[in-house]
């Protein structure tokens, strides 16, 4: 039953990314993207995570996902992983059995004042965290999060991102570092999801 209700929640969440106008696709001149690359489709979960509804199904789809693992923590990099690692938080411990995730930030770049931080929020060495990103490409970001999350000392075997966009290997680049990953949709997922007109 709960794969079923999985699967509804995916494709709500999929149909909320052309409503909310966060899936872009311009065959024609394409879109910049931060790996270098041009591809055809924009993913933009700054968008999509700017409404309510689809952070709480966002966050409602990955504590499903990750119901049966153990995790102090969750996290990455600015500014994408920021509301989603909070929306995670925040559901998991609303609902019921209550979880607590605490949440962590890593910046690109450490602080050159105060405490010169890299990672920001509460984090525990030896602490199991769960590294989470908006959308798998190359996975430059996923990949900076989880070695600066190593860094900290926390104890890192599991990403989660709302999209891998299935380009330019970046699943197994996440892999190739003893992380398992955890998408929520695919770009084949999105496309799929095109209303009609």
């Amino acid at each position: 039953m709960l794969d079923l209700l999985f699967m509804d929640a995916s494709r709500q969440l999929a149909t909320l990314f052309w409503l909310h106008e966060a899936f872009k696709w311009d065959p024609d001149n394409g879109f910049l993207l931060a790996s270098g690359e041009t591809s055809p489709y924009y993913v933009d979960c700054r968008a999509l995570l700017a409404h309510p509804d689809a952070r709480w199904l966002v966050a409602k789809l990955a504590c499903t996902a990750i119901r049966d693992l153990s995790f102090e923590a969750v996290g990455g990099l600015e500014i994408g992983a920021i509301p989603l690692a909070t929306a995670i938080s925040d559901y998991a411990f609303a609902t019921q059995p209550s979880k607590t995730y605490r949440t962590f930030v890593v910046r690109k770049q450490a602080k050159n004042h105060g405490l010169g931080k890299r990672i920001e929020g509460a984090v525990k060495a030896g602490a199991p965290a769960l590294v989470v990103d908006d959308v798998l490409t190359s996975g430059g970001s996923l990949l900076q999060a989880i070695q600066a999350a190593r860094d900290a000392q926390l104890h890192v075997t599991r990403a989660l991102v709302i999209v891998d966009r299935q380009e330019q290997g970046g699943k197994q680049k996440i892999e190739a570092q003893g992380v398992s990953l955890i998408s929520l949709l695919t770009l084949d997922d999105l496309r799929a999801a095109h209303p009609p007109t």
